[in-house]
């Protein structure tokens, strides 16, 4: 027996169960749900949460996922203390934490790209964000988006700034595939999700690709897809900021940009052509 007369866990396993199901609820995740999460098998989740040995990696994405303390977790499921054991696949036994593994100190999770701090600290900064204004696509949108590591959840995380209409501004992760030219960077809001796809930073400190998200357009939301761009700035004084017109002194510098970035081949804009052969 796990528990004793319903008076509540009484094994370090049950303590460490116990936050898991009590983070589940508060955060109105089922098993399934957070086995996609953290990238694992549903079975997977089932058997830690019936106290059966997982991976270290696997309870370290969990955590990740529900916002626990990966280490206190560890210390509370072997019943020892921070630092000194991990659960493995057979047994405890001393390894080297997430957090400290690899170059820089932390690596964000294996559903984001496993990146390591160090590895990605040429992104960190403030960003020039371009691209066509949703309602009127003769216009250009531009705004600051920065890009910080979060050490809570080892990971890059992005926020808008400065734009026109603060209540739309978004704040996300940025997932790095180890084996492509492209990142993402992804915000989830109430089960909306919005993804930008763009290139990684070049030698010029320039992203670019495309943005897929929703535009209310009336008493509707739109699915709309458009060429997006962020540049690198050290300082904003002196850029333009918010809706961009044709007539304005920035515009042409702006609308070249965004132009490059479909010219170039960073992303493409397909729609059925009339004359499609039969």
């Amino acid at each position: 027996m796990r528990t004793s007369g319903g008076r509540g866990p009484t094994t370090p396993q049950d303590k460490a169960i116990a936050l898991i199901r009590t983070a589940m609820i508060e955060k109105k995740i089922n098993q399934a749900e957070l086995a996609d999460a953290a990238d694992c098998h549903e079975k997977t989740v089932q058997n830690l949460l019936g106290g059966k040995s997982v991976r270290q990696q696997t309870l370290f994405d969990v955590c990740m996922v529900l916002g626990l303390d990966y280490e206190a977790l560890r210390a509370t499921w072997s019943g020892e203390a921070p630092g000194s054991v991990a659960v493995t696949d057979e047994r405890a036994s001393p390894v080297t934490t997430p957090q400290s593994a690899g170059v820089g100190g932390a690596i964000a999770p294996v559903y984001m790209g496993a990146y390591t701090r160090d590895g990605v600290d040429h992104y960190v900064g403030s960003y020039l964000t371009l691209r066509p204004d949703f309602a009127r696509p003769a216009h250009i949108m531009a705004y600051r988006t920065d890009i910080v590591w979060e050490a809570a959840w080892p990971s890059l995380t992005f926020e808008e700034r400065d734009r026109p209409d603060p209540s739309y501004a978004h704040r996300g992760r940025v997932y790095i595939p180890a084996s492509s030219m492209y990142i993402h960077l992804v915000s989830l809001t109430k089960g909306a999700m919005r993804m930008v796809v763009v290139s990684q930073l070049d030698r010029l400190g320039v992203m670019r690709g495309i943005i897929t998200t929703q535009h209310k357009a009336g008493a509707m939301l739109m699915p709309v897809s458009a060429p997006i761009v962020y540049a690198q700035r050290p300082s904003f004084q002196g850029l333009q900021l918010g809706e961009v017109k044709p007539a304005d002194a920035a515009f042409a510098e702006y609308h070249v940009i965004l132009r490059e970035t479909i010219e170039q081949g960073y992303a493409r804009m397909l729609t059925v052509a009339d004359n499609a052969a039969k």
